[in-house]
Order: C-alpha cells, then structure tokens, then sequence
C-alpha cells in the first residue's frame, strides 16, 4: 500500500484530499499544517509520497520540499496549490518536484499524477 503525507495549513482541504486518497487505497499516516510539520512527518514515516500546499503561514511548502529534498533527494513531492505565478513554477521546477496539482482539484487530476508516477490505477 502506498503511504502518504498531507499538508495544507486548510483543515477542510486536508481532511477532504485525506477521504479522496483512503477511497482510492492510499494510506494516510500523517497529516499537518505548515512546511515545518511536513519535514517533521517526514521524517517520523518516511512516506512514499508527500502531498504539500506552497501558501502556509510560518513555514511555507518551499521550505518543506527544500527540508524534505536534504532528508531525501528522491522524495515523491506532489504540491497541489493555487498559485499560478510563473515564479513560484519556476521554483518548483528547479526543487524538482514530482507533479503540480492546482486547486480547485479534483480525483481526477489526483488519479492522473498518482497513475503516472506509481502505475496505480484507482
């Protein structure tokens, strides 16, 4: 089964993409709320994927795939924000992030990412 880490500093956002990943088999064994969490639960789990918001008070996701890349330069990185600005994918792009989900999303966007890096199909 694969493993998995949520981030977002919106409680509704990560309590629904949590319900979105268990119907389609993937175990959710951490979930918080800034990029400092994020580095945290990584460490504690060391999922097979980290599913991380850029825009979050205190410690943002940049930090938290900048700290999860130190830990682990392979890490499976998936941010699904709402910033669209060129710099921030720009930014991305040189983290090396695995894929970019935009919000609104929806399970089918998270279907496509997660077939296309793990072969699953949901």
């Amino acid at each position: 089964m694969i493993s998995c880490i949520v981030i977002d500093d919106d409680k509704s956002i990560t309590a629904v993409f949590e319900d979105i990943l268990d119907l389609m088999g993937l175990q959710v064994v951490g979930i918080g709320h800034d990029g400092a969490e994020a580095v945290e639960l990584y460490k504690k789990h060391r999922p097979d994927v980290m599913f991380v918001d850029i825009n979050m008070p205190k410690y943002d996701g940049f930090y938290a795939v900048e700290k999860t890349r130190e830990i682990d330069p392979d890490a499976k990185i998936i941010v699904v924000t709402a910033d669209f600005t060129q710099d921030t994918q720009q930014r991305l792009e040189d983290l090396c992030v695995t894929a970019l989900i935009y919000k609104p999303f929806d399970q089918t966007q998270i279907k496509k990412v997660l077939l296309e890096e793990y072969k699953i199909k949901t």
